[in-house]
């Protein structure tokens, strides 16, 4: 019994001391939207990102043009075809109507692989700042206030202005 007791004992001040020599967690908070807006590159970035969606967007503009001029030549003279004529008109206007879905299908996932390469770099760069910074100053967690997920944050450091100096950003 008395071996019992002083195994609780042990455990207890074991626990005790352990839990008391953990060190002080320190929170601290960044907005990203705010450092990305003046991270390096995200202007050539999103120049890059706009030329390619222009150029998609060209070609299904094209593409669409293509069709509204087929359907009003076949409204047009839809009376003066042949049975034939008219259902190879109908067939080339909806095979024509079934690309251009198709395109702008493989344009927008396109379009959001082109954004993740460009900015993926940009990001990457960020988030090895924020964590040099929270190593550096002995950070615990950092919470990103951007998305506004947050409900409820004890008192906290903002640590972009210590992210910017990390990236040499004023």
């Amino acid at each position: 019994m008395k071996k019992g007791f002083l195994l609780l004992f042990a455990a207890v001040f074991a626990f005790g001391t352990a839990s008391f020599a953990q060190k002080q967690v320190k929170f601290g908070h960044i907005n990203s939207s705010d450092l990305m807006q003046i991270m390096p590159g995200k202007d050539s970035a999103q120049a890059a990102f706009q030329a390619e969606v222009e150029m998609l967007d060209a070609d299904l503009k094209a593409m669409q043009e293509e069709l509204q001029k087929k359907y009003t030549d076949y409204q047009e003279r839809q009376s003066q075809m042949t049975e034939l004529i008219r259902k190879t008109k109908e067939q080339e206007i909806t095979d024509l109507n079934t690309r251009i879905n198709t395109y702008r299908q493989s344009a927008e996932q396109r379009l959001q692989e082109k954004e993740k390469e460009l900015l993926q770099p940009i990001i990457d760069r960020a988030k090895q700042a924020i964590a040099d910074v929270a190593k550096e100053n002995g950070y615990s967690y950092i919470f990103d206030v951007s998305a506004g997920a947050l409900l409820y944050q004890p008192e906290s450091d903002d640590i972009l202005p210590l992210v910017k100096k990390k990236l040499g950003l004023k």
